[in-house]
């Protein structure tokens, strides 16, 4: 059985609501599942994983969120070279460019990105099915 860890941010709870169908998609397909708020996770944990969701929302100029998820995110870094994983946000404004930087410098740190998901705002039933499919990627 592999571990999988849904690590997010969410101010608005639309990020959230992507987590929960990312770890229910890994669940179904097998996989034992920790689901923890960036503030709540110790980034050197990652090691202990066979993969890891990673969600935030676009902020300000299409950025990660800077005070609580992007000071975790970079210290897990490190420890991605090798690693699966799977990206997924809400936005509101833009054309989630967002989603691609982060993409790029994910890879470059070295990871597997299986997939990635984007929801304008509230994540509908189609963002919703591939959050499941990016868990099941991850199991």
């Amino acid at each position: 059985m592999s571990k999988v860890a849904v690590v997010f941010w969410s101010g608005t709870g639309n990020t959230e609501t992507m987590a929960d169908a990312v770890a229910e998609g890994a669940r179904t397909a097998g996989a034992e599942v920790d689901q923890v708020q960036a503030t709540d996770f110790d980034a050197s944990a990652v090691a202990g994983y066979d993969a890891v969701a990673f969600g935030c929302p676009a902020m300000g100029d299409e950025s990660l969120e800077e005070d609580e998820f992007e000071p975790m995110f970079e210290a897990a870094e490190a420890q991605l070279p090798g690693k699966k994983v799977g990206l997924f946000g809400s936005y509101d404004w833009g054309t989630g460019d967002w989603m691609d930087t982060w993409r790029e410098r994910t890879e470059g740190d070295g990871a597997e990105v299986v997939a990635t998901v984007i929801a304008n705002l509230e994540p509908d039933d189609e963002a919703l099915a591939s959050c499941k499919e990016l868990g099941a990627a991850l199991a």
